[in-house]
């Protein structure tokens, strides 16, 4: 380029730069109406998609709303207030479904995929549709307590799923873990030791006892020792071992923090995969426990340790608070407590209560498994929507078409605190609904308590333990 080029070229510049300048302005404004037009459209474009659903107005353009209600610790509830004011289906995120319909519940967990057209509901625009919401939802991925590496509760792979489900269902049940009940009788006995030796109070000492903190105590060491064939220690030590509870309390829910600490994923898993190890050592016996039937039916050491380590995170947890929420209940109502001290005292009198009380004993006491069924009720062990997520094709919902891709959870309140099903004093904890029903009124409130864990082929495989 000659320098009389180069002169001009500046000179352009110069003079585009200074128009520019002249015009800032103007350049500015056009600019900010450009990028508010684009988040216009794009706001437009994410509230349509799910339009014909009602729900909180600001759910329709982002999460905001769902992590509001997370931090103030009342999304459960605030999604049943949505039911309430909105229907059965609320909108409550972009892309986020809750509903209140427990029949739609059992639908989404089903045990098979349904067919070419099959009709799912009696919406005629559901004619001829075959999807149906069995995908898990993304958010499971946040559950894994390693990247990439699954447990059978971050699982999406349907097949692989099955697979793994069939092989774990044996060592949960009391034919192949014939300690499964002696296990939790002597635990039972060590806390009951803890609290007479550490916490009885005298006329001259009183002890405070933080109930809720020993039964999870209690919870950690019992799920420890069936799934590694050893306890951590917490009754023992009477203390937070690995500063589990500590950590655990300071986030939510649990798995998640499992999943987001790597520190406590490292602990964690170093206590899961050593004990796995052993028992997995050439020379070490097979026990009959629940580790034991997973090495009989061929899990590999790996999964073991990830299925052990998983029923320790999420078994501990939802069976102290369901114990804790009971026993709070029952202190609450002075009447429903007297009425299970009653039978209690009765059964013992008779010979019908054995020391310790047997399962099979404690099933035959008529009030406790209606405290039991009530206490599920009144306050499910998990909260969450454990959204799963709709397939490509789409479904129908309540009538509405609703596009592949959509996440669609529950809402547990709406649920468990259904007037249409549990009555009017649905709020309330009483046991005795559970007695006074009429057979066919108990069958239907027995089928929707047991959704708490879960239906299906997602149904918690230590149901039939409970």
């Amino acid at each position: 380029m000659s320098d009389e080029q180069g002169r001009v070229a500046t000179g352009l510049l110069r003079d585009a730069l200074q128009d520019l300048s002249n015009h800032f302005g103007t350049v500015s404004l056009t600019v900010a109406i450009g990028l508010l037009i684009l988040f216009v459209a794009d706001s437009f474009r994410v509230w349509y998609r799910l339009s014909h659903v009602p729900g909180p107005f600001w759910a329709a353009f982002s999460k905001a709303w769902m992590v509001r209600q997370s931090f103030k610790g009342r999304q459960p509830y605030a999604i049943q207030e949505a039911n309430e004011k909105y229907g059965s289906l609320v909108r409550i995120g972009p892309n986020e479904l809750a509903t209140a319909d427990p029949k739609l519940l059992r639908r989404m967990m089903a045990a098979h995929p349904i067919r070419e057209g099959h009709v799912c509901d009696d919406s005629p625009k559901r004619r001829g549709s075959s999807s149906h919401l069995t995908i898990m939802g993304t958010g499971y991925n946040a559950l894994r307590f390693e990247p990439g590496k699954d447990n059978l509760f971050s699982m999406s792979d349907d097949d692989a799923h099955t697979k793994l489900r069939n092989k774990m269902a044996a060592g949960y049940s009391g034919k192949e873990n014939e300690s499964l009940e002696r296990t939790i009788d002597a635990h039972i006995a060590r806390l009951i030791k803890l609290f007479e030796t550490n916490y009885l109070s005298t006329d001259q000492e009183y002890h405070l006892v933080d109930f809720a903190q020993k039964i999870q105590y209690f919870t950690l060491d019992v799920i420890s020792d069936l799934a590694f064939g050893q306890p951590f220690g917490y009754i023992e030590q009477d203390d937070d071992v690995f500063d589990f509870i500590k950590i655990t309390r300071s986030f939510f829910p649990v798995t998640l923090v499992m999943a987001n600490i790597p520190s406590l994923v490292s602990a964690a898993l170093a206590v899961a995969n050593k004990k796995v190890a052993e028992r997995f050592a050439s020379d070490a016996a097979v026990q009959p426990d629940m580790l034991g039937s997973f090495i009989r039916h061929a899990l590999t050491q790996e999964e073991a340790s990830r299925q052990s380590l998983l029923n320790v995170v999420a078994g501990s947890d939802t069976s102290a608070t369901t114990i804790r929420l009971i026993m709070l209940s029952l202190l609450s109502n002075p009447v429903a407590y007297r009425k299970l001290q009653s039978e209690i005292d009765n059964g013992v009198k008779v010979g019908i209560i054995s020391s310790p009380i047997t399962d099979a004993e404690a099933r035959k006491l008529r009030y406790l498994q209606a405290t039991i069924q009530e206490g599920l009720r009144i306050k499910a062990p998990a909260a969450d929507p454990l959204f799963k997520e709709v397939p490509k094709r789409g479904d129908y919902i309540d009538g509405k078409f609703i596009l592949g891709g959509t996440q669609t959870g529950t809402s547990p309140c709406s649920i468990y605190h259904s007037k249409e099903i549990f009555g009017q004093d649905a709020s309330l904890f009483l046991p005795d609904r559970w007695l006074n029903a009429d057979p066919a009124r108990v069958e239907a409130m027995s089928e929707v308590v047991g959704l708490v864990f879960s239906s299906g082929k997602y149904q918690c495989l230590a149901t039939e333990t409970l």
